[in-house]
């Protein structure tokens, strides 16, 4: 199983949701956490994609470019790119870019994204959210294939034997798809024989097994082997030296972070109640000491089927540049040990 970081490039905050320090040393302290998780081991690093003030992550493919020259092994991806909004020729070009810069270690996570301001920033319409993805996840699709392009749709100029570069190092892109709960979305990943990655931000893990045999049995029927198959998932995780350093650690700035972004979703504030059964032996978050997170990602993945790969989401708690990169050094040193035991 490969483990890594997701990272949606966060300020820390303070209790009123404003950022705190510079975004030239935000971005310094990500590049160097880019970095530690290289020499730790770990094995991929994402960047999300969002357009708002408490985030630097709008440009994804920069920040993955500028760490490539940082790194050497770690595999350099997305998480996710909101394909919806952006056009696919350029995403493909971006990231053969970075195939290119990082000597074959590009990846991308695409999906809907669970954010929406990209839509009225770019003019499109809400309406039009899965339509969008659709037509241009198809597309995406076929330039990765395709040197040599002819295609047309709805949302985009159609392409007439169009060449598009530059080719990446890879044969093609390692293209993931990130989903959340709707059942559609776990079974279009499956018939398009495509790696998914599933994001439990809430909840029990186990419950999403259903799920994961739908996406498994599409792909089945679509005549794709099991192996082709990979499963992902992304959680809310941070680990301390022991279980109490975590939690007390990681719980004020979620509960921060996650009751000012409940406000605008119309969700109830945290409760310390509430994040102890998220945190609890069957609840999604991943936040305590080494040996019980190990624990908890190989149980996640026995509940789902198995999986290929785990990430941890934890910088969008306040958490400060050295809690994070201590938390990176504690996975590489002793979560993936125990996890690769098994």
């Amino acid at each position: 199983m490969e483990i890594g970081i997701d990272s949606f490039a966060a300020f820390v905050t303070d209790r009123d949701g404003n950022p705190v320090g510079t975004a030239e040393n935000a971005m310094q302290e990500l590049l160097e956490r880019i970095k530690l998780a290289d020499e730790k081991g770990l094995d991929v690093f994402s960047i999300g994609e969002h357009h708002r003030k408490e985030f630097l992550d709008s440009a994804t493919s920069v920040i993955l470019a500028a760490a490539a020259g940082m790194t050497q092994n770690i595999r350099l991806s997305s998480a996710v790119t909101v394909l919806s909004a952006a056009d696919p020729v350029r995403v493909f070009q971006q990231f053969a870019t970075l195939d290119l810069v990082s000597k074959g270690r590009a990846e991308m996570v695409v999906g809907r994204g669970s954010f929406t301001e990209a839509f009225p920033l770019f003019g499109l319409r809400l309406e039009d959210y899965d339509k969008l993805f659709a037509e241009k996840l198809g597309l995406l699709l076929q330039i990765n294939e395709q040197e040599t392009v002819t295609w047309s749709g709805k949302f985009r100029p159609a392409l007439d034997k169009q060449p598009i570069y530059p080719r990446p190092v890879q044969k093609t892109l390692p293209i993931w798809l990130g989903v959340g709960g709707t059942p559609g979305s776990f079974v279009r990943a499956g018939s398009l024989g495509l790696p998914l990655m599933v994001a439990v931000i809430g909840g029990e893990t186990h419950r999403f097994r259903s799920l994961v045999d739908l996406y498994r049995e599409a792909g089945d029927k679509a005549g794709f082997s099991q192996d082709q198959l990979k499963v992902g998932l992304h959680s809310l995780g941070y680990v301390g030296r022991s279980h109490e350093e975590a939690v007390e650690a990681y719980y004020p700035g979620y509960a921060e972070t996650f009751t000012r972004i409940g406000r605008e979703r119309g969700w109830p504030p945290v409760t310390r109640g509430h994040f102890e059964a998220q945190n609890a032996k069957r609840g999604a978050y991943l936040i305590g000491e080494p040996e019980e997170v190990a624990e908890k990602i190989l149980r996640h993945s026995e509940s789902l089927g198995g999986i290929d790969r785990f990430t941890f989401q934890m910088d969008n708690a306040g958490l400060s540049h050295q809690q994070l990169s201590d938390s990176i050094a504690l996975i590489g040193e002793e979560v993936i040990p125990m996890v690769k035991k098994g």
